[in-house]
């Protein structure tokens, strides 16, 4: 058994060991458009746990891209081994670590239901940051939008609204664990060319003519089939509580009817009880759990 740094020339090898494993892990970063554009640089830092035979039974890669620098962390693309060895999980840290010069910390989501992997990473001295949870809505109906006198939902106009999104988001996120880093108008822009972006599921909540809440439904897919992933779904702070999250919500949900999408997704912080007791009374199920282990640098 021996640590390799991945080369270009094994980049397909490392894409189908992904493929073959990515129900066992967090496959956030694991999708097929994902594994299409991935490059071997500075932002993906990878390795290998090659065997006897040169055949990868092992590997662990970062994400280290703008986003998650800005926040002085990086997160795990993939952290597996087909050995159950804490001895081959060590070697795969330490390696990927020598690319984290000035971060704070590393950090993957796992399963709650896979304990081997929860037994490794806890014996490497990771902690629990949170948990999170997966909620699906099967195609029900959905209550009619009913917004207050002077608000107004606008889809997004692209051009004018990056400012907006921007600003509302990192303010009804400053505090929510894992979602800290501020977002800049390059990542909202982004957001419009990605490969799950959807024409009309980014829109702008606005009140007289303030921006003050946003909601995104994008192109997915779970259990093999096509679906509609919600998110972020986000109300200025001083906003909350005034019933606007749940018109967002139903906003998304009919253009997700519109669309012919049969479910929608999502996933909510444990922490995040209002937003978990909206979700479920909107007829979402939760169908998994996961949790986040940090390494602290």
């Amino acid at each position: 058994m021996r640590i390799v740094y991945l080369e270009e020339e094994r980049v397909s090898d490392f894409v189908s060991y992904c493929k073959k494993h990515r129900l066992e892990v967090d496959d956030s970063y694991l999708y097929d458009f994902d594994l299409r554009e991935f490059e071997v640089s500075d932002e993906n830092p990878t390795y290998l746990v090659l065997n006897q035979q040169d055949e990868i039974i092992g590997t662990a890669s970062l994400v280290m891209d703008d986003y998650h620098k800005r926040g002085k962390r990086a997160r795990f693309r993939i952290f597996h081994s087909e050995i159950v060895d804490i001895q081959c999980y060590q070697q795969l840290l330490q390696a990927v670590l020598k690319h984290t010069t000035g971060l704070d910390k590393v950090f993957l989501f796992i399963p709650v239901v896979n304990k081997k992997l929860i037994e490794m990473i806890e014996g490497l001295n990771f902690s629990v940051e949170r948990y999170a949870f997966l909620l699906v809505r099967e195609d029900l109906a959905v209550p009619e939008v009913d917004l207050p006198e002077c608000y107004e939902l606008r889809t997004f106009r692209q051009g004018q609204d990056e400012e907006n999104w921007r600003k509302v988001r990192n303010a009804s996120f400053s505090t929510l664990k894992g979602s800290e880093t501020p977002l800049t108008t390059e990542g909202v822009i982004k957001l419009l060319t990605d490969e799950d972006y959807l024409e009309g599921g980014m829109m702008v909540l606005f009140h007289q003519e303030k921006p003050v809440g946003v909601i995104r439904g994008a192109d997915d897919e779970y259990d093999g089939a096509p679906i509609m992933n919600i998110g972020p779904v986000a109300i200025l702070p001083e906003y909350q509580g005034r019933g606007l999250g749940r018109s967002l919500l139903r906003a998304s949900l009919r253009f997700a009817k519109e669309k012919g999408y049969k479910r929608t997704i999502l996933s909510v912080n444990g922490e995040n009880e209002r937003a978990q007791a909206l979700y479920i009374q909107e007829g979402f199920k939760q169908v998994e759990a996961v949790v986040c282990y940090q390494y602290i640098l």
